[in-house]
This record gives structure tokens, C-alpha cells and sequence, in this order.
């Protein structure tokens, strides 16, 4: 098995350059001097996020992305499962009216950031939080 996998639930959703997605997300861990054991990224509606939101996060609302670091501690390599609700991402990217593929490579990033060690509850962690997005969506 690959070191960063993709699979989909409750939607018909693939990636288009899942070799090159994958490398570039590596790219990220390494500029991060970070290990990546195994992250599984799975694509899903806004209703299957919801309820994963509702039953283990507490929380009634739809979001974009749920990263559960399943790690026994932060030194030790990346192990996660990353949700994503792809039609969040087509929402916000129309919102913010940049292209589908960017939003997304945007927040495959974010929870791999997330992962790294990079928070964004205050204002200062999401303004480095989107310039380390912003870098790497450059790379």
C-alpha cells in the first residue's frame, strides 16, 4: 500500500492525478521535516461529513475537510485518516472563485498542515496557516 491512498464514500468522486497528488503531498511532509507512515484522504458528501462531525466531534454544522491524526504520539510518522466533502470544496471554490482543482489541492494541504503541527483557532494561525497553503499550492 502507498504511503497516501484515495478513496471515496457515499459519492462517485476520483482523482484525476492521484501519483502526482500523492508526490506533491509528500513534497509537503518533507519540506515539513515530517514522516508520513499511511494518510487515507476519503471523498464524501456534505451528509457523511456531517454525521461523522455529529458523532465524534459534537458538532452540528457541514465543514470541509475532518482530520483524525491517528497517531499514539505527535513525533511519531503520520498516520490519518482525512475526510473531505467534495461538495464543500465545489461550494467554497465557487465562493472564493478560484477552480475546483485548486480548492481542493488547498485543503488536501490544510489537513496534511494540520497533521505537521499547524493550527488555525487564532487569527495569527490562520493567516500562517493560508501562507504555508499558498506556498505549497505553488510547489
Amino acid at each position: 500500500m502507498d504511503k497516501i491512498n484515495f478513496f471515496s464514500e457515499d459519492i462517485n468522486f476520483s482523482l484525476t492525478q492521484e501519483e502526482k497528488t500523492s508526490l506533491w503531498l509528500e513534497r509537503i511532509a518533507e519540506s515539513e521535516n515530517t514522516l508520513i507512515e499511511e494518510i487515507s484522504y476519503i471523498f464524501c458528501t456534505d451528509d457523511y461529513l456531517l454525521k461523522i462531525n455529529q458523532e465524534y466531534l459534537d458538532h452540528d454544522y457541514y465543514t470541509d475537510i475532518i482530520t483524525f491524526d491517528n497517531r499514539d504520539s505527535p513525533e511519531d510518522p503520520i498516520e490519518s485518516d482525512i475526510f473531505v466533502s467534495i461538495d464543500r470544496v465545489t461550494e467554497n471554490a465557487s465562493d472564493q472563485n478560484v477552480s475546483f482543482e485548486h480548492e481542493l489541492k488547498r485543503v488536501l494541504a490544510h489537513g496534511l498542515l494540520h497533521l505537521i503541527g499547524y493550527n488555525d483557532k487564532t487569527e495569527e494561525e490562520q493567516l500562517l496557516m493560508r501562507e504555508k497553503e499558498e506556498a505549497y499550492l505553488s510547489l
